[in-house]
């Protein structure tokens, strides 16, 4: 009974998709600064403001032959906010815009990928950004992946999505209707596990 198993068991393994044995784990390289978390909006309809992320973990699954299994998460410290302004960035992360002192970390954390057409699809996931959560759906493209001069195995990103303000409970009631929301852009590489 037992050996019958054991070769059911091992017959069944033997036949499962060769997607699920490529299947890999992925931590997002931002050390190196080869992932970004940038964001553009409106600067009363007369110019942009572009700022970034600066601090920031994650990791990633993504299995070629089985895209719809992909997934990401996500983790930002938000006080790393950098327009290249200090007096604005004190500025956005006060109590006026995102409230870093209360709410220091932003995340996401996929729900569900579909592919779109080769190399692109859309990512859907729950937003957390200044104590409220929020699904969004991301437009992602796969840029490439292979192995690297280090001896290990990368794949890279990019994606973007656009952003109400006031989903987060974020007020831009005062400034005019073209600031209420932003262009989210990332870019990611991850070094397989």
């Amino acid at each position: 009974m037992f050996k019958k198993t054991a070769i059911a068991a091992l017959t069944a393994a033997a036949l499962l998709p060769l997607s699920q044995a490529q299947a890999a784990e992925y931590v997002i390289d931002s050390d190196n600064q080869h992932a970004f978390i940038q964001f553009k909006i409106s600067h009363l309809g007369y110019s942009y403001i572009l700022g970034t992320f600066d601090d920031f973990t994650g990791q990633f699954t993504y299995d070629p032959q089985n895209l719809e299994a992909a997934s990401v998460k996500i983790n930002v410290d938000v006080t790393s906010l950098d327009t290249s302004h200090a007096e604005r960035d004190k500025h956005i992360l006060s109590g006026d815009f995102l409230e870093a002192q209360e709410y220091p970390e932003a995340s996401f954390v996929s729900t569900g990928f579909e592919p779109t057409g080769e190399g692109q699809g859309k990512l859907t996931g729950d937003l957390t950004l200044h104590g409220v959560t929020q699904p969004i759906t991301m437009q992602v493209e796969h840029i490439g992946g292979g192995e690297d001069p280090w001896g290990g195995y990368r794949q890279g990103f990019e994606g973007s999505t656009t952003l109400e303000l006031a989903d987060y409970d974020i007020d831009m009631s005062k400034f005019p209707p073209v600031m209420h929301e932003l262009e989210l852009y990332v870019v990611f590489e991850g070094v397989r596990q």
